[in-house]
C-alpha cells in the first residue's frame, strides 16, 4: 500500500464524511497528509485513526489569513508539498426566492473563493516540488440542475470551470487538476438533508431509486478515485470532471 509514497497532502474538510475517508486513503497509501477543518476535534479523531504523524490544522479556507498560516505550518513540517484536495463545502437548501443573501455568500465563500484562495496558494509550493495534483470535490450537480439547489449547484459548477481553466494554465508546469463529481453520498451533511425532510425515509427511497447500481454512495467510493488523482497513476489526467455517482448522470 503505498501509491502515495513521498508525497505530502492537504486535505480540506477532513473531519468527516469524504474528507475523512480521504485522509484515512491517503494515509494507508504512503502520503504524509495535513488534515484541515474548521473543527479540531474531528480532526485529532482522523489522526489517530490514520497513524504516524498527520499534521492537524484547524483553520477556515475563505480567510487568506488562514491559508497562510496553513502553508507555513506545512512547508514547516514537511518541507514540500504534492497534493491539494479541496473537500471543505456547505449546503443550503432552497429555490432562487427561498435562499437568502447570507446563504447565498456563504456557499460561494467556502466552496468557490475558498477553494481558489487555497489552489492559487499552493502553485508555489508545486512548481518547487516539479508538479503536483489538485483534486477539487465537485458533484453532479455541477453538471446537472436539481430542485432546491439554486446556490449549491451554481457553486459546484464553478468549481469545475475553475477546474478545467486551471488544468489548461497549469498543464505545462506538470501540476494537474481534477474534479470529483460525486452524487448522493451518506455523510453529516446529507444525513442532514435527511433529517430535515417530511419524510425522511421516502426521500430516502427516492434517492436510491436514482441510482441504476441500486444504493447510495459512501465515502470510500470517493476516497478511491482521489487516491488515483493524487497517484502517478494517473500522470495524464487533467482538466476531467469525473463522475462517481452509481449511474445517476447515466438515467
Amino acid at each position: 500500500m503505498s501509491r502515495l509514497q513521498g508525497k505530502t497532502a492537504i486535505i480540506t474538510g477532513a473531519g468527516t464524511g469524504i474528507g475523512r475517508a480521504i485522509a484515512l486513503a491517503y494515509a494507508r497509501e504512503g502520503a504524509q497528509i495535513a488534515l484541515v477543518g474548521r473543527r479540531s476535534e474531528p480532526l485529532h479523531d482522523v489522526a489517530k485513526q490514520a497513524g504516524g504523524s498527520p499534521l492537524v490544522l484547524s483553520g477556515d479556507v475563505s480567510q487568506q489569513s488562514d491559508i497562510d498560516r496553513v502553508l507555513s505550518a506545512v512547508k514547516d513540517r514537511f518541507g514540500g508539498l504534492n497534493v491539494l484536495v479541496n473537500n471543505a463545502g456547505v449546503l443550503h437548501i432552497g429555490t432562487a426566492e427561498q435562499i437568502t443573501e447570507e446563504q447565498w455568500d456563504q456557499t460561494f465563500n467556502v466552496n468557490v473563493r475558498g477553494l481558489w484562495l487555497l489552489s492559487r496558494a499552493v502553485l508555489p509550493f508545486m512548481r518547487a516540488a516539479g508538479g503536483g495534483s489538485i483534486v477539487n470535490i465537485a458533484s453532479v450537480l455541477g453538471i446537472n440542475g436539481a430542485r432546491n439547489r439554486a446556490s449549491y449547484a451554481p457553486s459546484k459548477g464553478a468549481v469545475i470551470l475553475l477546474t478545467k481553466c486551471m488544468a489548461i494554465d497549469h498543464g505545462v508546469e506538470n501540476i494537474r487538476v481534477n474534479a470529483i463529481c460525486p452524487s448522493f453520498v451518506e455523510t453529516d451533511l446529507t444525513a442532514d438533508v435527511l433529517r430535515k425532510a417530511p419524510d425522511p425515509a421516502a426521500v430516502r427511497r427516492e434517492r436510491v431509486s436514482v441510482h441504476p447500481i441500486g444504493r447510495l454512495g459512501q465515502p470510500d467510493d470517493i476516497a478511491g478515485m482521489a487516491v488515483y488523482l493524487a497517484s502517478d497513476e494517473s500522470s495524464w489526467v487533467t482538466g476531467a470532471a469525473l463522475a462517481v455517482d452509481g449511474g445517476y448522470l447515466a438515467v
